[in-house]
């Protein structure tokens, strides 16, 4: 909502205060500022000036004309103008040598086609107000000669914009943001609407509702004699402007500077193109309307209508028709306000993609009695300033709706806040804001009757309710259909009296509560992946079956079984994704495209993963009753598994090369590595195993295991994956499921004792046949060891003449400690020998000659 400063003072007496302090009261009310802007304040030197004689160039491409200005001074001014909309006599906004116009475009003596231009005639745009740019601006004939155009325009405003939410409708309108500005500043206010129109006996034209719940009051006014030529009043113009609507025409600009002063649409038709009785009802099957932007839409059987007898000629609270549309010749128009549903408008709206500035106040509601006042204004308005003569007469159809009353106790607004207001305050609120408040008794009424069926039974039953005496009924106004509810009316109370002062109390937090051990394990694992080098990104849970594609899925795997969404932000990622590496993929591309090819990405989170058979979609339950157990199975067997997952990728080098030597690449061993950073933060071991997976190499793939149970895979990318996405060569991944380590977790951490006694190493050096699996190796090592082992590292691996061919040396160092005592050659020795001759049991090693 934009307005200008000047508009709201008319109808406010405001002290003098700037457009800040303005817009600061309204904040503090509840309407959320977007902007101010400072309007004319760059404009100099532009004055009225006369056409005194114009001479037509010829020899160019366009229109030039060599005009001669009256501006008041000694001499006339010689200016050139290329625009043909004005003649001699007319009076003109001439901006003169040293004038500064909007943007700081300053203007000057300068010679063109020929002439000296001593100076600019200007059009709208050209002085901020508007885009009209197809002519130059005409003032009133008896506009003062060698007027500062400024002035005399109020082209120098603030212009306020403000965000309106849609539960206040009311402040689309100059009307009510001056009720709340009034109520701000504790000051008096008029209501344009304040108006009595004259009373009629007979009808303006033929009308009725055909449909109740699509419209419950419509009125229709008219005028006779109208000029269609007629202009608008340039201080109209000027005001449309900085609300930012474009000036039309006169009929149209009434319309559309009433509905932003009052708030109440209001649409002009010609009527010389009526024909029949107008009639409010839903669309019929089949139905057609070309609209005012020349599209012809196709009409839903739950549009809301104005018809005639030719059929339907405006979509309600929406848009015009192109066929009953005021033009250059219309002399007889007809004026219409009504009151449509909201609902019934906001998916009309919605359903034909066609929002308009009628429809984002009726959707939002407006107020059912302005269109009897509305419409008067709109006739005297063109009474006034088009030559009309209004038609005696109204038509007036309307629906009986019961205004609507909540009933609170007085102190319900101050067990919300938290604060005493006391009785007085709040009827006095809810009086500033148009609430009618009457004192009931709580159980009983003066006359015996029974409380109102309004009271909420949490209201009346809650502890410490007031005396029956302190029980208030009130009536919302008309214009603010938001407030329905006790708390509608504690909010009210709350903003007006400010929300700086509620107090600010932190809960007590409850003794026993803090992270459970999952949240724990999350959290560890982000920092020891941040510790091991690792950046965490953050990609979009959407994918496409092209990201499958790439990945080199086959057909039956299982991530491709994939939940669609209803409707996705992009059509080239419609699905919700069942695993972390195609966004991790798609972020490392953007680097290495942005020249970071050195990379070790990591992300969290969770994945979808629907179950064979689940239903399609969840049912949509009503909200009147408990579902049942069989409708909740249905809704949790629709709902997919969502485990959640970490994955990794490395590209580039792992070891950063430099003065100090040659770097190291990343590898598939790096990302094993990632693997086991989890799992020792989860206090489990992960065996690793040779695997063939989906998107790894073949031949460069492990799979993870904790226990016997599958945890993720982990190695260097296939290929046709580093093709298919553009990543760098021998990029590496992994992917494993958090959720299975949580359910893993041993438990609390039990701390074990440090040894004081020293650490004895042993190195052995086995051969073992290539094709073994080092993790083999190393677990038969530790198992033979016993309990005496503390850790195991492999050092070296050897492959060459000395071993063999098809062979390889393994060396391992081994450190044993005891927690009780030293240990002699001849305890370690044995421990040593043990692990070794189960090494070779079970792998085939044998230990490596000098």
């Amino acid at each position: 909502m934009k307005f200008p400063l000047s508009w709201l003072r008319e109808y406010v007496d405001l002290p003098a205060v700037t457009a800040h302090e303005v817009a600061d009261k309204l904040t503090a009310a509840g309407l959320k500022l977007e902007s101010i802007e400072s309007v004319g304040d760059d404009i100099k030197n532009v004055v009225v000036g006369e056409v005194l004689s114009i001479e037509e160039l010829t020899g160019f491409k366009k229109p030039i004309r060599y005009c001669s200005v009256e501006v008041g001074e000694a001499a006339p001014r010689w200016v050139i103008c290329g625009a043909t909309n004005f003649a001699v006599g007319d009076r003109v906004a001439v901006a003169l040598p040293g004038a500064v116009l909007p943007g700081g475009f300053e203007v000057g003596s300068r010679k063109t086609y020929g002439h000296v231009s001593d100076g600019m005639i200007c059009s709208a745009r050209e002085l901020g107000i508007g885009e009209d740019h197809s002519g130059i601006l005409i003032l009133p004939a008896d506009t003062h000669l060698g007027a500062d155009v400024v002035e005399l325009l109020g082209l120098r405003d603030d212009v306020i914009e403000l965000e309106i939410t849609p539960d206040r409708g009311y402040a689309l309108s100059i009307r009510g943001i001056a009720r709340e500005t009034a109520t701000a500043f504790g000051v008096p206010w008029r209501d344009p609407a304040d108006v009595e129109p004259p009373t009629f006996t007979e009808e303006a034209h033929p009308a009725s509702i055909a449909d109740p719940s699509a419209c419950d009051r419509f009125v229709l006014r008219s005028v006779s004699g109208f000029d269609p030529s007629a202009e608008t009043p340039m201080w109209m113009q000027v005001r449309l402007a900085r609300a930012g609507m474009r000036p039309v025409s006169l009929a149209v600009d009434v319309t559309n500077y009433l509905m932003i002063e009052l708030g109440q649409p209001l649409h002009a038709f010609d009527r010389s193109r009526l024909s029949g009785p107008v009639v409010v009802r839903r669309a019929e099957p089949g139905e057609t309307l070309e609209t005012l932007d020349h599209v012809v839409r196709k009409l839903d059987p739950e549009d809301i209508l104005i018809t005639d007898s030719s059929g339907a000629i405006s979509m309600a609270g929406t848009m015009g028709g192109l066929e009953t549309e005021i033009s250059d010749a219309s002399t007889d128009l007809v004026i219409e306000a009504a009151h449509f549903s909201a609902t019934g408008t906001a998916r009309m709206s919605r359903r034909h993609n066609l929002v308009s500035e009628a429809s984002r106040r009726f959707e939002r509601g407006v107020d059912r009695e302005l269109p009897l006042y509305a419409s008067w204004r709109a006739v005297q308005l063109l009474v006034a300033f088009g030559g009309g003569t209004a038609d005696a007469g109204v038509t007036h159809a309307f629906v009986d709706v019961e205004p609507a009353t909540i009933t609170i106790p007085a102190d319900h607004p101050d067990r919300v806040a938290g604060i005493a207001y006391g009785r007085d305050t709040v009827v006095h609120r809810l009086e500033q804001v148009g609430c009618t408040v009457v004192a009931e008794s709580a159980v009983a009424g003066h006359d015996g009757a029974e409380a109102p069926s309004a009271v909420p039974a949490d209201v009346l039953e809650s502890p410490g309710r007031p005396d029956p005496a302190e029980l208030l009924t009130v009536t919302p106004p008309s214009w603010r259909p938001d407030l329905t509810d006790p708390n509608d009316l504690a909010e009210e109370v709350i903003r007006l009296e400010g929300y700086e002062w509620l107090p600010s109390v932190l809960p007590a937090a409850p003794a026993g509560a803090g992270l459970t051990e999952a949240q724990r394990l999350r959290r560890r694992v982000g920092r020891a992946m941040a510790a091991a080098g690792y950046v965490e990104t953050l990609a979009y849970p959407f994918i496409g079956v092209r990201d499958l594609d790439g990945l080199q899925l086959p057909a039956d795997d299982a991530r491709r079984r994939a939940v669609r969404l209803a409707n996705p932000i992009s059509e080239d990622e419609p699905l919700m994704r069942t695993t972390l590496l195609p966004g991790l993929l798609k972020t490392l591309v953007r680097n290495v495209g942005r020249g970071f090819g050195d990379l070790a990405l990591f992300e969290s989170g969770l994945v979808y993963r629907p179950e064979p058979g689940a239903p399609a979609k969840a049912p949509v339950l009503g909200v009147d009753r408990r579902p049942t157990d069989d409708e909740l199975a249905t809704i949790a067997a629709a709902i997919p598994r969502q485990p959640l997952r970490l994955a990794v990728v490395l590209s580039g080098e792992h070891d950063r090369s430099g003065w100090w030597g040659a770097g190291r690449p990343a590898s598939w061993a790096d990302a094993v590595e990632a693997a086991r950073v989890v799992a020792r933060e989860a206090g489990v071991e992960i065996t690793v195993s040779a695997d063939r997976h989906e998107p790894w190499h073949p031949g460069r793939c492990a799979a993870l295991h904790v226990g016997e149970t599958l945890l993720g895979h982990a190695g260097e990318l296939h290929p046709r994956v580093i093709e298919a996405y553009g990543l760098p060569a021998r990029t590496c991944a992994m992917e494993l499921e958090l959720s299975v380590l949580e359910s893993a977790l041993p438990g609390a951490a039990q701390a074990q004792p440090v040894s004081a006694y020293p650490v004895a190493t042993q190195d052995v050096a086995l051969v073992v046949p290539a094709g073994v699996p080092v993790a083999e190796v190393e677990a038969a090592l530790r198992e033979g060891a016993g309990a005496l082992l503390e850790s195991i590292r492999l050092f070296d691996v050897y492959t060459g003449s000395q071993v063999g061919e098809g062979k390889k040396s393994l060396a391992y160092s081994l450190r044993f400690r005891a927690p009780d005592r030293t240990l002699i050659v001849e305890e370690t020795t044995a421990a040593r020998d043990a692990a070794v001759a189960l090494a070779a049991e079970r792998t085939g090693a044998h230990l490596r000659s000098a």
